[in-house]
């Protein structure tokens, strides 16, 4: 791999698990409190297994942001796909901070479908110039629709 190649790899992989580390330090105290209280279904996975799916999770969207930025010369295609990438992480971003942090599930339902037609949307520009780099996001999207269905059950139980 090319140290351009490796930097454009390490800087995306950096900048995702970076929203994630920046999610963590509004979650992680509010677990064993505020959202321990509340009244959540019974599907509701394990605390322990957010970390690891969100970390695979960013690792995904770290290689499709890659994917996107150094196997595809500049084009409007390009740019769109990128800019609705970097819009998508900004949304998964504000959610922790609005959903912890504000301990307001309601408002971060509200993020969370903004952020699931994001993703859908990033999907879609990629699918025009990056079949893989599309089908790396899939995951996310499955895992996204996923996380929309606790929110809101969460919102309808609390």
């Amino acid at each position: 791999m090319k140290t351009l190649s490796f930097f454009r790899l390490v800087l995306a992989v950096g900048l995702c698990l970076g929203v994630g580390a920046l999610g963590s330090l509004t979650t992680t105290p509010k677990i064993p409190t505020w959202y321990a209280g509340l009244v959540k279904p019974s599907w509701t996975p394990p605390d322990w297994a957010f970390p690891i799916a969100w970390t695979t999770l960013y690792v995904l969207m770290a290689v499709a942001l890659w994917r996107l930025w150094q196997l595809h010369a500049p084009s409007p295609e390009r740019r769109r796909a990128i800019g609705l990438w970097l819009a998508q992480l900004a949304l998964n971003a504000i959610w922790s901070p609005i959903f912890f942090g504000l301990e307001a599930p309601g408002a971060a339902l509200i993020v969370v479908v903004a952020l699931w037609l994001a993703i859908v949307a990033t999907i879609w520009a990629c699918l025009r110039i990056d079949r893989i780099a599309a089908a790396l996001l899939v995951p996310y999207l499955a895992w996204v629709s996923y996380a929309t269905t606790l929110n809101a059950a969460i919102v309808a139980l609390n």
